[in-house]
């Protein structure tokens, strides 16, 4: 336990150093934005984040899908970011003096059977958002169907702690992790059982983490590292009793 605690100490240390010098800048980027899901967004649902259902899972309707230049293989889920109509450029489509923060929920793929400046948007190398259609509207008139904008990260406000819904089967632990405040965002985290170490899990797809490991009857413990370099430790948030298909509410959530 001793041993344990030491490794925590100087991850922590470690990274808080690196969380000064590689955290997110905030500057100002340009691109373009188009919409999709219909007006009640319901077409947004699911998607390539796995958060299933936006609306029981608190992200509701003012939420993004990225193209492949910004979505990096699932490691922005979570991120959300400021979008301003650039009315400057296309007073006919822009509402001025809006602007609307968004949650990365889903991915944009390409199209490589259309040009990216003729219907490719999402296309790399191209920086675009495919905006839920509710949120679109709080910054632009639908009927332009595309529109350009100024955009930058922005930290992620949240009501409550992190969430962890443990999925999988034995041998295959998947833990969804969702409502991350601050960057948003996961880089890395770890595992523990009673009866082990830290096991580091791999990202199996978009905020969904995967260990191999059998834990069943455990009580679990998890290590946290947000894409912003700061880190959270939640010993023993799962009792021995869980059972696949729960979730658990953590300590506490990054600001």
């Amino acid at each position: 336990m001793k041993r344990m605690f030491s490794m925590l100490l100087v991850i922590h240390v470690t990274l808080c150093f690196m969380h000064t010098v590689l955290g997110f800048d905030g500057s100002w980027k340009y691109a373009h934005a188009t919409f999709y899901g219909g007006s009640d967004a319901s077409g947004t649902m699911g998607g390539a984040c796995g958060y299933g259902n936006l609306y029981t899972y608190g992200y509701g309707t003012n939420t993004v899908a990225l193209s492949t230049a910004l979505f990096n293989d699932g490691a922005s889920c979570g991120q959300c970011y400021i979008l301003v109509c650039d009315y400057d450029n296309d007073q006919e489509w822009c509402l001025p003096g809006t602007s609307v923060t968004v949650t990365a929920t889903n991915y944009c793929p390409p199209n490589w059977d259309i040009p990216s400046d003729a219907g490719g948007w999402c296309n790399p190398p191209r920086e675009h958002f495919d905006m839920a259609q509710p949120a679109f509207q709080q910054i632009g008139i639908t009927k332009a169907g595309i529109i350009p904008v100024w955009y930058r990260r922005v930290s992620c406000a949240k009501k409550g702690n992190i969430r962890l819904t443990l999925n999988g089967f034995s041998y295959f632990n998947l833990v969804l992790v969702w409502n991350v405040g601050g960057p948003g965002s996961i880089s890395a985290m770890w595992v523990q059982g009673a009866n082990t170490g830290l096991i580091q899990m791999t990202r199996n797809w978009g905020a969904n983490w995967q260990c191999n490991s059998y834990l069943n009857g455990q009580p679990l413990s998890f290590l946290i590292l947000n894409s912003d370099w700061q880190t959270i430790y939640f010993p023993y948030v799962v009792n021995n009793g869980w059972i696949f298909g729960q979730t658990y509410e953590g300590y506490a959530n990054f600001y």
